[in-house]
């Protein structure tokens, strides 16, 4: 925990803050000739595929993959996904998919992607995706389950 002083006219305020652990990976995906379009540049809903990914390889990582979530009767869909595509992406580049966990106390998973081309460290794309959970039955899970709250606390988050 880290405090610091606030001056406000004859007034000091003690604010403390948090450092936020912040959790990221980088997964590498080299442009195959399948993914172009007739204009030569990725066509745009192979990003998708870039950000699972991305999330593929966070969980490997960190230990929070989809069959460690299913092995608790538990899925993860995703139910918002949103693209800003910056710069055009050609056959045979290389991408870095970075992926950082976007903590929260929600019954949730958001992440946040920036993808760039490995070549010239371009920023080509910024993305984010959430995702629920939910049982077996495909009913909604309303609060973080355990196994998520014990994840947590094993990576230094909560």
């Amino acid at each position: 925990m880290t405090h610091f002083g606030v001056y406000f006219g004859m007034y000091t305020f003690a604010v403390y803050t948090k450092i936020m652990k912040v959790l990221k990976d980088i997964a590498e995906v080299k442009v195959r000739f399948g993914e172009v379009d007739s204009m030569g540049i990725v066509w745009h809903g192979n990003y998708v595929k870039y950000i699972e990914e991305g999330r593929e390889s966070f969980g490997k990582k960190y230990g929070i993959s989809y069959l460690d979530i299913y092995s608790h009767d538990v899925m993860a869909p995703v139910v918002n996904m949103n693209i800003d595509f910056k710069k055009q992406v050609q056959y045979g580049d290389i991408l870095m998919i970075e992926t950082e966990f976007v903590n929260n106390v929600a019954a949730k998973i958001v992440f946040k992607f920036r993808i760039f081309r490995k070549s010239d460290d371009e920023l080509v794309a910024t993305a984010e995706t959430t995702q629920v959970f939910i049982d077996m039955n495909k009913e909604m899970i309303l609060y973080p389950p355990q196994f998520v709250l014990d994840w947590k606390k094993k990576v230094g988050l909560i």
